[in-house]
């Protein structure tokens, strides 16, 4: 699994702790930035993102900012993007397995990082179940 991963200015913390996790689990991830708390515009990282899953130079995309409201929406302007904005593991879980979601959003403002590591690992995890989500995720990308 090759991951994309990047945040705005407000979500570049929890960005770190996201992006440890995946060293610590060994998942070959790209940081796209930025590295610090200055002022960015979050579509400059996010449409980057969306970008790149689309043409699948990766498989799965994350993005933070404070919200992941930004982002998110940013990411799903994007053809073949299915980006969902998750702060809880339950929904984590039924966004790849009925929607077959393929970049995740989230808020560092919203989330603590002990479950934003829950949320990214049941995402990450949580296989699409295809069967009758296949036929609407067709009619998304209709």
């Amino acid at each position: 699994m090759k991951v994309v991963i990047a945040s705005d200015h407000g979500g570049v913390n929890l960005k770190r702790t996201v992006t440890e996790y995946l060293t610590d689990k060994k998942i070959d991830f790209t940081d796209l930035g930025p590295d610090s708390t200055d002022s960015v515009d979050y579509p400059d990282y996010a449409k980057p993102v969306a970008e790149k899953v689309a043409a699948g130079e990766y498989d799965k995309g994350i993005l933070i900012c404070g919200t992941g409201i930004g982002m998110n929406i940013t990411a799903n302007k994007t053809k073949g993007i299915r980006c969902a904005l998750v702060h809880d593991t339950f929904s984590a879980k039924a966004t790849r397995a009925h929607n077959d979601s393929n970049v995740l959003a989230m808020g560092e403002r919203v989330i603590g990082p002990g479950l934003a590591l829950e949320v990214v690992d049941t995402w990450l995890n949580t296989e699409f179940e295809g069967g009758r989500h296949e036929r609407r995720v067709c009619k998304i990308e209709e």
